[in-house]
């Protein structure tokens, strides 16, 4: 294998990988074609994703699986599904999409995960984690049922057979007795020894043909004898347990082969082509680094999960800069503006300082959400339960139940997943559990199975919650103590990345909950603004532009029922802004408050549209959805005009 220590600066050579059209080519690769292939392979996915950024380590790490896997499988007659997809860049590249990685995440461009109408080969659309077997197993069901011969694979790391779900779809296909396979990426978590001259040794014999053809030759002669084959299988259990974690996956109903080395092409290519064609629920055990061959990577998977786009250095002298004046220079220089979530952590270790009950909790988002020093300075009150949402939001409740307080950090799409936890264990019984969710709004390059666009629209209808969205980094973290100081459910909604650069007051206050902001006031009998979170940016720019009143709403739920009823007392017009759905919004919360009062005024709703916004930067999907200040702008000024003809013509 070839070893990297910096990300290629030009395009590799890769001869053997040029010549690939599909992946349909590699069957009739030898081994050392398919090894020379996964180093060109290796080579091409440093330089690609160091051109665009976007997911890296995981990718490195199965190079190997993926030449072997469409080197054995018929893709994509026989279905391959990718859990996440995290790991799915060499995958895109050996199914017809080499010369597009150069689109990936961009508008426009390549989807960040496999997606059903960018390929035939992409043949389930993934961006959460632990649904591949599931997936996996309604296809191989599907296929028996409708008597069509194709294989099922379903790749999945150890971090998402943390979950749940996956165990869901594990006992099931076990119980149906599914001809399916399972390949386990093991590349972080202990669930058995490191792979070593004798489990290799163990795991070749396994998955050898004169094995699997005396297994299952013992079986039928054995049948015969009463007792004998349970006697046999339990033999092979106990075998099989003392070198490799057989037994669990055996007593679900699957033929467990493992662990081997994920990087060996000529073993995964045996264990995947004796596999492949054994009848029932199988499960490979692979051992993987995550980063492989690049150096770097492996020594800090975490840092290297994803990175950025690489910057060509300057060939031309740097511009010159002009003496400052001495005012200039003795002036301090001005603040780096902070992430959301670093507001969000700050706050965090400030308020459990303040308060022995607070509990801070996350499914498998430390560094995401910036728990880090949190989980530091407080590792008895600090728990990180994997990826499953669902027990995170139990949990909380179950330590509210006992008068503790609870904080959940969660992204807006994977709150999603514990809606049902959120309803019935939080909400209806009024538990005081505190929600900090990040990611809200668009995110960017991950698209639509990462965007926060719904939260406003599934909190706002539970009864008893609170719904906050702040318009800067001092309202959120102002808001976070509203939300932790109230008796009850309670959630803060913020954004990906970072604010607008507003001073952070050191003190723990808490903002009223349910009181409006004014900002600007306006031209009577014209346009109110009334902005919700992040809208409050450009909502400042139009409301000088058009001479508005400009509300900063602060709370979704409540709303501020007098600033409402003002705004409509005094405006021909209200527009309410929002980075959330329009439908079920927050918008859609003014427009019932004022139809509950009687209150008739025009009003206009903006927000993201109702279709599944895709993947690219932020502010360019903000300009297509007409969420930018020239977009609202426009809509004002369009619904003015239809309203001024509407007039003239009555």
């Amino acid at each position: 294998m070839k070893l990297f220590d910096e990300i290629p600066a030009e395009r590799p050579a890769t001869p053997l990988l040029d010549t690939l059209e599909s992946p349909a080519a590699l069957h009739d690769f030898n081994a050392s074609q398919l090894r020379e292939l996964a180093d060109e392979l290796r080579a091409y996915l440093l330089y690609s994703v160091g051109c665009t950024g976007g997911h890296f380590g995981a990718g490195l790490g199965v190079v190997e699986l993926t030449v072997a896997l469409h080197h054995i499988f018929d893709t994509p007659h026989d279905r391959l599904v990718w859990d996440v997809g995290h790991q799915a860049y060499p995958h895109k590249i050996l199914t017809g999409r080499r010369e597009q990685m150069s689109t990936i995440r961009q508008l426009g461009g390549l989807a960040a995960f496999p997606k059903r109408d960018e390929s035939p080969y992409d043949t389930f659309g993934v961006g959460h984690s632990s649904t591949s077997i599931s997936a996996a197993l309604g296809m191989a069901l599907a296929a028996r049922t409708k008597g069509e011969k194709r294989r099922v694979c379903a790749v999945i790391g150890d971090g998402a057979l943390s979950a749940g779900m996956s165990f869901e779809a594990l006992a099931h296909a076990g119980h149906v007795d599914a001809n399916m396979l399972v390949i386990l990426n093991d590349n972080e978590m202990s669930i058995s020894e490191n792979v070593g001259g004798m489990a290799s040794y163990l795991a070749r014999i396994l998955v050898s043909k004169p094995y699997t053809v005396m297994r299952e030759n013992s079986k039928r002669v054995l049948s015969h004898l009463p007792g004998a084959l349970e006697l046999a299988r339990r033999t092979e259990e106990h075998v099989k347990g003392m070198v490799s974690p057989a037994t669990l996956f055996e007593e679900m109903g699957f033929n467990y082969i493992g662990p081997i080395d994920g990087h060996d092409v000529p073993s995964l290519v045996q264990a995947l082509g004796s596999m492949a064609n054994l009848e029932g629920p199988q499960f490979l055990h692979i051992k993987t680094c995550k980063g492989r061959g690049f150096r770097p990577a492996e020594a800090d998977p975490i840092g290297y999960h994803a990175i950025t786009k690489l910057e060509k250095t300057a060939s031309e002298p740097p511009p010159k800069v002009e003496p400052r004046s001495p005012n200039e220079a003795m002036a301090e220089p001005k603040a780096k503006p902070r992430k959301y979530c670093n507001v969000f952590g700050e706050w965090l270790c400030d308020m459990a300082a303040a308060d022995t009950r607070l509990i801070g909790i996350t499914p498998a988002m430390r560094e995401g959400s910036d728990l880090i020093r949190f989980s530091r300075e407080y590792p008895e009150r600090y728990y990180d339960v994997a990826i499953a949402e669902q027990h995170a939001v139990t949990l909380a409740a179950g330590m509210a139940c006992e008068g503790m307080k609870p904080v959940v950090a969660i992204y807006s799409t994977f709150l999603q997943r514990g809606y049902d936890q959120l309803i019935h264990d939080v909400s209806v019984q009024a538990l005081d559990v505190t929600f900090a969710i990040d990611r809200a709004g668009v995110v960017g390059e991950d698209g639509p199975t990462h965007h926060g666009a719904l939260d406003l629209a599934y909190l706002r209808c539970i009864p008893g919650m609170v719904v906050l969205a702040p318009a800067d980094e001092a309202e959120c973290r102002a808001m976070l103590s509203a939300a932790y100081h109230h008796q009850g459910p309670a959630a803060v909604r913020y954004p990906r990345g970072t604010g607008p650069g507003t001073t952070l007051a050191p003190g723990l206050e808490a903002l009223p909950i349910g009181e409006a902001e004014t900002r600007r006031t306006g031209a009577q009998d014209g346009v109110a603004l009334l902005a919700f979170g992040s809208m409050n940016g450009p909502a400042a720019e139009v409301a000088e532009n058009l001479d508005a009143t400009h509300l900063n709403m602060r709370s979704v739920k409540p709303l501020d029922r007098d600033a409402i009823l003002v705004a409509a007392r005094r405006h021909r017009l209200l527009v309410t802004l929002e980075e959330n759905v329009v439908a079920g919004g927050a918008g859609s919360g003014v427009n019932e408050l004022l139809a509950a009062e009687g209150v008739q005024v025009e009003v206009l709703n903006l927000g993201l549209p109702d279709a599944f916004v895709e993947h690219g930067k932020p502010a360019e999907l903000l300009t297509v959805c007409g969420l930018d200040a020239e977009g609202i702008e426009a809509s004002v000024r369009q619904r003015l005009t239809l309203s001024n003809k509407t007039e003239n013509s009555c």
